[in-house]
């Protein structure tokens, strides 16, 4: 039965050894496994706290590059907006422009053709006021040939004036 409960002597012994051992891990070992989990565990939590720190860094910039997305389509829209306003003022200065100038082109053609109109008109009174004194020259001729109707024509044309 000695084989199945140990004996005094060995437990003592056992007990001895294993608080030397102990002891021996104690002073030696223990320390500086503690001392690496430590710096392990510091080493891992600023790690985590580096990656969270990141994280909101990340996702700062991925909010400011938003709001500069933004920012930048609105001044794209001004910018689009604004030239086509500029672009509608310039089309309508230059139709404003050449009704202007088609306007004044018309006064200018209806003044060249009022004076051509007045001076054709000129031209053919004197052409009529030509005509009619040769045919009156003509006629005269052919009516006072002779001395005798020349006379009875200045009697009645004297005749007709009134003296006052």
């Amino acid at each position: 039965m000695e084989l199945v409960t140990p004996g005094i002597g060995l437990i003592i012994w056992q007990t001895i050894v294993f608080l030397a051992v102990f002891g021996i891990l104690a002073a030696f070992v223990w320390r500086p496994i503690t001392d690496a989990l430590r710096t392990r565990e510091s080493f891992i939590q600023d790690s985590l706290d580096a990656a969270e720190n990141a994280k909101k860094k990340i996702e700062e910039l991925k909010q400011d590059n938003e709001y500069l997305l933004e920012e930048a389509r609105l001044e794209r829209d001004k910018m689009i907006k604004d030239a086509t306003e500029i672009a509608n003022k310039i089309k309508e200065d230059a139709k404003d422009e050449t009704s202007k100038i088609t306007a004044k082109m018309i006064e200018d053609a209806k003044s060249v053709i009022n004076t051509e109109k007045n001076a054709a008109l000129a031209d053919v009174k004197n052409l009529v006021a030509e005509l009619s004194l040769d045919i009156a020259e003509k006629l005269l001729k052919g009516s006072l040939a002779d001395k005798k109707a020349q006379e009875t024509l200045v009697k009645d044309l004297v005749k007709d004036i009134k003296v006052n």
